[in-house]
């Protein structure tokens, strides 16, 4: 792996489609556990964390979109694979956006999971930094109680305690100046909107039904944009549908894992 050790899971057949998992923020690739699960023997799994968050460790340098795209596709050439079945989730979906429009062939497929092409309004950008002050002043543990109050459906905080509680562990893994710098790098990153006309790769795009970050209606304007993408609302869920309705998310996983398997 050039320039940078990162955490990283490469696991299933190495003959199968491979599948690169790209976590959200400021989570890690362990967010991936029940997918991998449901991709077990059916895909060869991609899985990495973003450096500074996860078991992956801080960059040397103020940390950019661009670095995680650069390491996506540098799990790609170190896994040997040309292109693959890119799923990312909020975060990920960003950066899976962008290396679509910087490497097109690389992409055999989309899954864009509760994410959106628009770069951060000015809005966006001071809550962004109302965070890393947050950070700073109180710790991770007091920006996680914002973060799941926000990203969790009230009906996940009220009625799934298990996911609430999994969801402050992933958090606590990172460190307050990994999530920081991670708050950075999304507040700078990439508009990919002028691009989505040109995605020619299978595309399927999946929100919750509650996701107040990036909504429904934000859901359904980038399934439109892409030639040909289709859409899946889950029920119930909020803005981390993978772990808030697992089952309905890998039904929807593996039903696009098998079209672009057809190619």
């Amino acid at each position: 792996m050039p320039e940078l050790a990162l955490h990283l899971v490469d696991e299933g057949p190495k003959d199968a489609l491979p599948v690169l998992l790209l976590h959200a923020f400021p989570l890690s690739s362990a967010m991936w556990d029940e997918q991998r699960r449901a991709l077990a023997g059916k895909a060869r799994v991609l899985a990495f964390d973003v450096r500074g968050l996860g078991k992956s460790p801080r960059a040397a340098m103020p940390l950019m979109l661009e670095h995680v795209v650069d390491d996506a596709l540098a799990v790609l050439d170190h896994a040997g694979v040309r292109a693959a079945l890119v799923v990312g989730l909020s975060m990920g979906g960003y950066v899976a956006l962008r290396a679509a429009e910087r490497a097109p062939e690389r992409i055999a497929g989309l899954l864009l999971c509760d994410t959106q092409a628009a770069a951060d309004s000015d809005e966006a950008k001071l809550k962004r930094a109302a965070g890393v002050r947050t950070l700073e002043a109180k710790g991770v543990a007091a920006y996680a109680e914002g973060f799941v109050a926000g990203a969790l459906s009230a009906k996940t905080r009220a009625s799934r305690p298990e996911v609430v509680a999994r969801l402050h562990q992933l958090i606590a893994e990172s460190s307050k100046e990994g999530i920081a710098a991670a708050l950075v790098a999304l507040a700078t990153r990439t508009d990919t909107r002028r691009s989505l006309g040109a995605v020619r790769a299978k595309t399927h795009v999946v929100v919750g039904e509650h996701d107040a970050l990036t909504t429904p209606e934000v859901a359904r304007d980038l399934a439109a944009a892409i030639p040909g993408a289709g859409l899946s609302v889950l029920a119930g869920a909020g803005h981390l549908s993978n772990l808030e309705a697992p089952e309905a998310f890998n039904e929807a996983l593996l039903g696009h894992l098998a079209r672009v398997r057809e190619g």
